[in-house]
């Protein structure tokens, strides 16, 4: 008998009405608006209410060892520990982002956890859900707009159109659009210029809206967003041109945090997307707010390895938010330290490598040094480590004991296997105790990889030598001009954003495992004002995503009943 798909288990389940979710947070009726009966959004002056009424809950952040194109099952396993730990007699939450349609219909599929530890509806999740990521796509494009109808208008600002730092976006993967002219067509088609698209979820819109502690934070921050320079070097904001108003207004509903539910009836926060290996890779600070305010425990989760969503997690969203972690999970499989352990391959699409799925402990064993890394970049930050290793049909106890003696002596308080994705809560019950504990105990001296004052282009060394292994950064001419540039505008207390393949501790994707003896080339360095960082250009990372050869969305349909088919 086969396994039913994620479509069928989530189906499977009559949920809650979300009213009810609702109630037992301790929300009022007219706190909420409803969007059908399964899902709804919170009002920001709830979170204010819960946080002025209770105590704030333990908050973990989910975290994985460097990823495979499978990915390791993070999503899941967030969704499973809340499961565990409500089981285990605690009120937990999962705070997690809502998916791209970019990996839906591409090569990853949806983001809602797998199996017996999903977010339901989970349509509804992996779809348009309430329509935020359209609305960020909406405000984003409007700033565009307005860029090109000052051009039009004669350019009263003395815009650079060679300095033109705002693109386009769409949420589609589509490597068509990133490089396109405009403006073709004659004189009242608008001005002839290059530009590019990227993916909705890389805009700083995005990063702006995960980011922003009220509606007043979003709109002071939108203003800040750098759009342009002009031919004598002055940046352009969106306040310049008179667009954050707008973009704001687009954005009222969208900042208010959307509440669901697992597949076990607990509470999930879905909100905001931002990709790890481009942007912070959290999702928002609002969400976690109100998840903290309204349970015991919160279970969230930061994007791809340690050395990429966990990193920006401590020294980007916790340096916004003022929020301290409690503990930390490393999520681990036994198939993708066999890859990082040099046997194998593991691609997205394809059946997979027989060699993966044989008793192999010497290869566990050496691929571990890869967990053992990102166990240490959470010690970095004096965060307690439990270990979750997400367990497959083909592991062998050999395996598992190989996983737990290298997680343990590389500092880890604890390695549970965990099987919520064929029992779900039921499967997580030990890794919900373990990180209970870990919670509990806490993480007392809790502190950031560097200060605010340090210099930007020593931050960054910092974050290569330290958290990847490197043994130092290459500047290129243009990322020393901008950080020069950027420090003498004011901005050197930024926090660093470092956009680099998320398939490797380095820049390089081949190189697995731990890697040593490499050095990590920054090609350019680009200003977020608005969402409070710089960002650090690593290797030839892309900001818009192609299609494989066979998308995800080939499988993708309705059936005679107007039901989805297809999504995973």
């Amino acid at each position: 008998m086969s396994f039913p798909s994620d479509l069928e288990i989530a189906r499977a389940v009559k949920p809650r009405p979300i009213v009810e979710v609702a109630r037992a947070l301790g929300l009022h009726d007219d706190e909420i608006e409803l969007y059908g009966s399964t899902k709804a959004k919170v009002a920001l002056s709830a979170i204010r209410r819960l946080e002025r009424e209770n105590p704030r809950g333990k908050y973990v952040v989910v975290t994985a060892i460097t990823p495979t194109p499978l990915g390791e099952g993070k999503s899941t396993t967030t969704v499973g520990l809340a499961q565990g730990l409500q089981r285990i007699g605690h009120r937990a939450a999962v705070a997690i982002r809502q998916p791209s349609l970019g990996p839906v219909f591409g090569i990853k599929g949806g983001a809602a956890g797998g199996g017996y530890s999903q977010v339901i509806p989970m349509e509804d999740f992996n779809l348009h859900l309430t329509g935020d990521v359209h609305a960020i796509g909406a405000a984003h494009n409007l700033a565009a707009a307005f860029i090109d109808n000052h051009l039009h208008h004669g350019n009263a600002l003395d815009i650079d159109q060679l300095g033109i730092l705002w693109p386009r976006v769409v949420d589609i993967s589509d490597r068509a659009l990133r490089h396109v002219v405009i403006g073709l067509g004659g004189r009242e088609d608008g001005v002839p210029r290059e530009t590019e698209f990227v993916i909705t979820v890389a805009s700083e819109v995005m990063a702006v809206l995960a980011l922003a502690s009220d509606l007043d934070d979003l709109r002071a921050r939108l203003g800040r967003i750098v759009l342009a320079t002009t031919r004598g070097g002055r940046f352009v904001t969106a306040e310049d041109l008179k667009v954050a108003g707008s973009m704001a207004v687009l954005l009222r509903d969208a900042i208010k945090p959307n509440l669901l539910q697992t597949l076990e009836g607990g509470p999930a926060f879905v909100h905001c997307g931002p990709f790890a290996n481009i942007a912070h890779g959290n999702n928002s600070v609002l969400a976690d707010r109100l998840a903290l305010a309204s349970n015991e425990i919160v279970c969230t989760e930061a994007g791809f390895g340690a050395d990429m969503g966990a990193e920006k997690f401590f020294d980007i969203k916790c340096r916004a938010s003022g929020l301290r972690p409690d503990a930390a999970v490393v999520v681990a499989t036994v198939r993708a330290l066999k890859m990082h352990g040099g046997v194998g391959r593991i691609v997205a699409g394809k059946p997979l490598d027989p060699a993966l799925t044989s008793e192999n402990v010497a290869a566990v064993r050496a691929g571990a040094a890869n967990l053992a890394k990102q166990i240490e970049v959470v010690g970095l930050y004096n965060v307690p480590v439990v270990v979750a290793i997400n367990a497959f049909p083909t592991d062998t106890p050999a395996e598992v004991a190989a996983i737990r003696e290298v997680a343990l002596a590389a500092g880890a308080r604890d390695a549970v296997v965990t099987r919520n994705f064929a029992e779900g809560g039921a499967g997580a019950e030990g890794l919900a105790r373990a990180v209970w504990d870990a919670a509990a105990a806490g993480a007392p001296d809790f502190h950031l990889l560097y200060p605010d004052e340090m210099l930007l282009a020593e931050k960054i060394e910092t974050i290569a030598t330290r958290v990847y292994g490197a043994d130092g950064v290459d500047l290129a001419p243009a990322a020393v001009k901008a950080l020069k540039r950027y420090e003498e505008a004011g901005f050197g207390h930024l926090p660093i954003c470092v956009a680099k393949t998320q398939y490797s501790l380095s820049h390089d994707a081949n190189l697995k495992g731990r890697p040593t003896g490499f050095r990590v080339p920054v090609r350019d360095v680009r200003l977020a004002a608005g969402a409070g960082f710089v960002t650090a250009l690593v290797g030839e990372m892309r900001t818009m995503p192609g299609l494989p050869s066979s998308p995800g969305g080939e499988r993708i349909d309705l059936d005679e009943a107007g039901e989805v088919l297809g999504l995973f």
